[in-house]
């Protein structure tokens, strides 16, 4: 583990030597100077330079102190030490906590002034060391197998060892100009190499934002004859309404028409994107797509639904009889960029409150099954009266709300579309067909109608009473009555005009009563013939009918006399 250390080193904080008095009879020691602290992966190395190279039998001995502890404790593997260097990779403490370090020179009972380094952290001062790489050659590729930095146990990187990526220096043993560098998980292969070529490379590990490790060694390796069946090329993918279109290329044998050659099948696999960066052997991961295995064409078609939202990677592989090809390269896509939102289905329907309640729902497969985009998605529905261009627009998350608060018996319609509720993808879907729906009356309506039913009931006895009223009034005007009003008739002592008119052979009697004395009282009834009446009184003017009325009273005031005279004697 020394050889590592002509790498790159830190050189931490030293104060400046300083000397004490010799002891009787001694020789002074100086501190000692350039004290470094270099650690590789998970191991810690403690150097520094003699002050004093003349004087034979000096030791050193270092300590530490971690924050919140007021004691130095001896540091292990650096105690007595006689060269200008030691291990405390024994140490075991939490690499994120911080530590003081100081160290001095030691002859018997002779020391030099403690050289003082300031506090860090172990992770601070870590460098990543060079990873082990396993290479494999394969038709035109190489698998490249990349062992994480530190040891199996390491307890340097145990937080971060997902989080490692790989650069990757390759080139051609007899060319020293031409090398491509490359970005590679801990197992991955490297494309498009010639066959019946060795190929030199290297590695470094690198943990974002400022750690970059140690070139590993220089490895070579020779590729193999080509391979009878190439792999396909240049995969890519397409959606198209809810499914996905796999496409490939193949350059073997005739193809036409989408078609490869007759005994010439193809499959597809998957694999979780971010298990590549997770060290080990994933090769037993790879899924099989539904619908692209022994496919005779140069595509495939499976519905989207088979992936949820994340990053993939696709192969492709060739098969004929028993010949395979090696694995097309490994494609990456990220399913929400290559997801075909499908438009929502709508339905609304008319409540008593005059409210239209609108369901929202997925399209449907040809099995009447619901479209599962396994996103989560937000609806922007757009909203109009249909007689009217002002549009209301809203987003919703909910598949079930209400518009309240609307005209009754007001046609309205509405669309709406799916988004990806994610502003950075930007993904929606077509708007869906308009639906329209016509709001119910609603209560105030059926509170009208009620209090129009019961206005009419009452006012049935008012209607009824001013026609009756009407027409008694039509009636007398043109058909009076032929009796005079009673007040006019108690002031006639002739019979009644109606009387008169009538036409009847029947005799008109007027009573008449003569007082003879005041106990005895006779009625003479004069008896006058109705028919030379009605003709004297037919022959009369309006002149006659006064007199006759003088002549009446005339007659009476006789009458009273002749009875004054009787009640006189």
């Amino acid at each position: 583990m020394l050889t590592l250390l002509g790498a790159t080193t830190v050189v931490l904080v030293a104060g400046a030597p300083w000397m004490l008095p010799a002891a009787a009879g001694g020789t002074t020691l100086k501190s000692p100077q350039n004290v470094e602290v270099y650690i590789v992966d998970d191991t810690f190395i403690l150097r520094w330079n003699m002050s004093n190279p003349s004087i034979r039998n000096v030791t050193f001995s270092a300590y530490y102190q971690t924050l919140g502890n007021d004691t130095w404790l001896k540091l292990p593997g650096c105690q007595s030490v006689a060269n200008t260097t030691c291990d405390f990779s024994s140490l075991k403490l939490n690499v994120y906590d911080k530590v003081k370090l100081r160290i001095r020179a030691e002859e018997g009972n002779n020391t030099s002034p403690w050289h003082n380094i300031d506090s860090f952290t172990l992770f601070e001062k870590a460098q990543i060391g060079p990873p082990k790489v396993h290479l494999e050659a394969e038709d035109k590729t190489i698998i490249i197998n990349i062992s994480l930095p530190g040891a199996r146990d390491s307890i340097m990187w145990a937080l971060d060892s997902s989080s490692f990526t790989y650069s990757l220096d390759i080139w051609k043993n007899s060319s020293s100009g031409e090398r491509r560098t490359e970005t590679v998980y801990s197992r991955d292969k490297i494309y498009n190499l010639s066959p019946e070529t060795t190929y030199c490379l290297k590695v470094k590990a690198r943990l974002l934002p400022r750690k970059n490790g140690i070139y590993s060694p220089v490895y070579c390796i020779k590729t193999p004859v080509a391979n009878k069946l190439p792999p396909p090329e240049n995969i890519r993918l397409d959606s198209k309404n809810n499914i996905f279109v796999l496409r490939w290329d193949y350059p073997y044998g005739s193809v036409k028409w989408g078609h490869a050659r007759p005994n010439v099948t193809f499959q597809a696999q998957w694999l979780y994107a971010y298990l590549k960066k997770i060290p080990g052997d994933s090769s037993g991961k790879w899924k099989q797509i539904p619908g692209c295995k022994n496919v005779h064409t140069t595509q495939c078609v499976f519905l989207q639904n088979t992936f949820r939202k994340g990053i993939y990677l696709i192969r492709v592989q060739a098969s004929d009889g028993n010949t395979t090809s090696v694995w097309s390269k490994e494609e990456k896509f990220d399913a929400q960029l290559q997801i075909t939102l499908l438009p929502p289905v709508i339905t609304m329907k008319s409540t008593n409150d005059v409210s239209l309640r609108v369901y929202i729902s997925a399209p449907e497969e040809s099995e009447n099954k619901p479209v599962n985009q396994n996103f989560p998605l937000i609806y922007e529905i757009v909203f109009w009266e249909n007689t009217s261009n002002a549009e209301r627009k809203i987003r919703e998350k909910k598949t079930d709300f209400t518009f309240s608060k609307l005209k009754p018996l007001t046609e309205y319609c509405v669309k709406a579309r799916a988004l990806i509720e994610d502003d950075k993808w930007n993904k929606s879907s077509g708007f869906s067909d308009t639906v329209c729906e016509k709001t119910k009356p609603g209560n105030t309506s059926r509170t009208w109608l009620i209090a129009g039913i019961c206005a009419a009931i009452f006012s049935i006895p008012v209607v009824i009473y001013v026609v009756k009223l009407l027409l008694r009034c039509i009636s007398y005007v043109f058909f009076p009555s032929s009796k005079p009003p009673s007040t006019i008739d108690e002031y006639f002592s002739e019979p009644p005009l109606w009387n008169l008119l009538l036409l009847t052979s029947e005799e008109q009697t007027e009573r008449c009563f003569i007082i003879e004395n005041t106990n005895t009282i006779s009625a003479v009834e004069e008896t006058n013939q109705t028919d030379e009446d009605h003709k004297k009184y037919s022959s009369q003017t309006s002149q006659d009918s006064g007199n006759y009325s003088n002549e009446d009273e005339s007659g009476g005031s006789k009458f009273s006399e002749e009875l004054l005279q009787q009640e006189s004697e």
